[in-house]
Order: structure tokens, then C-alpha cells, then sequence
């Protein structure tokens, strides 16, 4: 009798534990938590925003403290992280039309509609990097209403048109000047005019030549030489 309380008591220690372990695994590997990791660690602290577009394995996320802002797809196992200000806006598309959206340098096209059905409802973000340029989120796709935790459009839609909004705001933001803009901008210091030249000496004349030593006066510089005699003294 002893051994089989004791056998029934272990099995449900065992089970119990197994219940525990198997809630652990679902809870730690759950699919918004694995995101939120990854943003976490990309972004270097804790994301102040973040979205997750459910059942499609990505998600972005905002760090104001550190000023950047990351992507995530295949459920954080890949993330490309960006600076805040090289966000150039962001749209709002249902059913493949650009309802609202918000870029920079633009004046904001707001929704001005209540949406309650849409077969696909998206966020798209623009960045300022030519390899990639954006990124979407597909919020809410034609079945979803399947789905164990399941919003609906008018929900997605919500979301959406929250985060256009912080985009604008962060548009609004002064953009940073990059390191090569700054080089290229940066205004160096006037270089010394060089020194005046000096000013022009007056030539001197030349002293006259000096008489050549022992040399004669020519005969027709003698002040005795009459030259030739007249005829009636002949």
C-alpha cells in the first residue's frame, strides 16, 4: 500500500513538473516575447513602443534613450536596426490603398474614415537606407479571425493610425547631421594672408670709372701745343 502512494505521489510530482516545464516553454517561446527580446537587445535597453504584427513573426520597435529604432522578422531571429532620425515616414494602407501617411518635410494625409472591414490592413515604414528601404507589418490579413487571440480590423486599423501619429512626431524631430555631412559642412578657419612684400630698393647710381694708372693725357689736350705755325713766321 506504501508503494503505491509513494508511485502515485511521484507521478504527480512528475506531472506537475512536466506541466510547469511545457507552460514555461510555451510562455518563454511565445512569439510577441521572442520579439520583444530581440528589440531589446538590438535596441540596448528597453523598447519604449513596440509592435507586433501576430502570426507573421515581426515586429518594430522604438528606443528614445538610445535613438534608434529596429525591425524584426522570423520571430526575432533577424533584426536590422536604424538611427530614429533616418525614419522618412510611414503609411497606412488598407486593401492595397494608402489611406493615411506621414512623411518628412510633407503635411500629414490623415485617415478621415471609420474602417471596420478590411481584407488586409498594413504599416509601412520608411527609412532612409537604399538596401532597405522599407518595412511592413501586415496587421491584419483576410482569416485571422480564426486565430486563438484574434483582434479584427477595426483594432488593426487603431493601432496603426497610433503609430503614424508617433512617426509624425519623430519627423518632426530636427534631423542629426551625419558625420560626412557635418565634414561637408563644417566651415574651416580663413588662412593667413601671406606676408606683404618688402618694398623696392632705389638703385644707386654707379660711381664714374676711375682714370687708369700711368696713363698720358693725349697731345691735343695739352694746353702748350699751338698746332700748326702760320706762314709769315716761316
Amino acid at each position: 500500500m506504501n508503494d503505491v502512494v509513494r508511485l502515485l505521489l511521484m507521478l504527480a510530482l512528475a506531472g506537475t513538473a512536466v506541466t510547469f516545464a511545457g507552460s514555461f516553454a510555451i510562455w518563454f517561446f511565445d512569439e510577441d516575447r521572442r520579439i520583444q527580446r530581440a528589440l531589446k537587445r538590438v535596441l540596448k535597453g528597453e523598447p519604449e513602443a513596440v509592435l507586433v504584427a501576430r502570426g507573421r513573426g515581426r515586429g518594430v520597435g522604438v528606443n528614445f534613450a538610445t535613438g534608434l529604432a529596429a525591425v524584426a522578422w522570423d520571430a526575432g531571429a533577424w533584426c536590422l536596426v536604424y538611427r530614429i532620425d533616418e525614419l522618412m515616414g510611414a503609411e497606412l494602407i488598407i486593401d492595397d490603398q494608402v489611406v493615411a501617411r506621414a512623411h518628412r518635410d510633407e503635411p500629414r494625409r490623415a485617415l478621415d474614415q471609420r474602417v471596420s472591414h478590411a481584407a488586409r490592413v498594413t504599416l509601412r515604414l520608411i527609412f532612409d537606407d537604399p538596401q532597405h528601404p522599407d518595412f511592413e507589418l501586415d496587421l491584419w490579413l483576410t482569416g485571422d479571425e480564426n486565430r486563438r487571440v484574434a483582434a479584427s480590423p477595426g483594432a488593426a486599423v487603431l493601432e496603426a493610425n497610433r503609430w503614424l501619429a508617433r512617426a509624425e512626431a519623430i519627423l518632426r524631430r530636427p534631423r542629426a547631421m551625419t558625420p560626412a555631412a557635418a565634414a561637408a559642412t563644417a566651415v574651416t578657419a580663413p588662412l593667413a594672408p601671406p606676408p606683404p612684400p618688402p618694398p623696392p630698393q632705389a638703385e644707386l647710381p654707379l660711381p664714374p670709372p676711375a682714370p687708369r694708372a700711368g696713363s698720358d693725357p693725349p697731345p691735343w689736350e695739352d694746353d702748350d701745343f699751338d698746332g700748326f705755325e702760320p706762314d709769315d713766321e716761316r
